[in-house]
């Protein structure tokens, strides 16, 4: 279902430019993400999706243009106002990301023996590491390393590392990238579930038409670093231009 402009919008991006000497990778790329939406971002490799999500969350500096993260423009705010926001946004790397050397449990402390800032000194982690694990149903891995887990476990577990900060944003980057079939099912109605049940707003980079097809609210094209179509799943399923069918076969 596509989301009406009516909701609030979290993330508003505008005429975002960002060059790498000749190469124009974002070319006045626009983007709002609306509270509560799963948006999903399509486009080829080097279409700049993850140069654009550098730049959300600061890890890029733009050329020009504005990005504004629940009401805070990020050009505005310094190292410890941005490193404070990045708190409200999660992310889960596409290869999961896990500490090898570190337990689950201990995976799941470190982001908040970092933050203390938003929760305080916590003394003890283990409800709120339970609770992430519960919600993705993995509660029974918290003392198994990451080299005892397979793919699709591995991204849970990145995935409850996530919520663990209780983000409002979450961005996914090629969340069911190199997981068979059935696992990346799992891993796609564990983020509607995620959804449900914590209210988050995510931008989903895939460019895996059946995630795409059970997860998008609205789905943003990006050709040649901007907007070349944006709609719902089925909108732009119909639309008959080659450019926008080349990304549904």
């Amino acid at each position: 279902m596509e989301t009406t402009q009516t909701s609030k919008a979290v993330i508003t991006i505008r005429n975002l430019y960002k060059r790498f000497g000749d190469n124009a990778v974002l070319n006045g790329f626009n983007m709002d993400l609306y509270e509560g939406e799963n948006l999903v971002i399509m486009g080829k490799s080097g279409s700049g999706k993850s140069v654009m999500i550098k730049c959300l969350i600061g890890l890029e500096e733009h050329d020009s243009g504005s990005i504004n993260v629940m009401g805070q423009n990020i050009d505005d705010l310094d190292a410890d106002q941005l490193d404070e926001l990045r708190t409200e946004i999660g992310f889960l790397f596409q290869g999961s990301a896990l500490y090898d050397s570190m337990s689950v449990r201990e995976n799941l402390e470190f982001p908040l023996r970092r933050h203390t800032k938003k929760f305080g000194r916590i003394h003890d982690a283990e409800p709120l590491v339970l609770e992430a694990l519960e919600s993705v149903g993995l509660a029974k891995a918290i003392d198994l390393m990451p080299d005892e887990l397979s793919g699709g476990m591995k991204r849970r577990i990145a995935l409850a590392r996530t919520l663990i900060l209780k983000p409002s944003i979450i961005l996914y980057d090629e969340p069911t990238t190199g997981l068979d079939p059935i696992t990346s099912k799992e891993i796609v109605q564990l983020m509607q579930k995620v959804q449900e049940l914590y209210k988050t707003s995510s931008i989903i980079i895939t460019h895996d038409v059946d995630c795409a097809r059970a997860i998008a609210n609205r789905m943003i094209l990006l050709i040649d670093g901007k907007n070349y179509a944006e709609g719902s799943f089925e909108t732009l399923q119909n639309n008959m231009d080659p450019k926008i069918q080349a990304f549904f076969k």
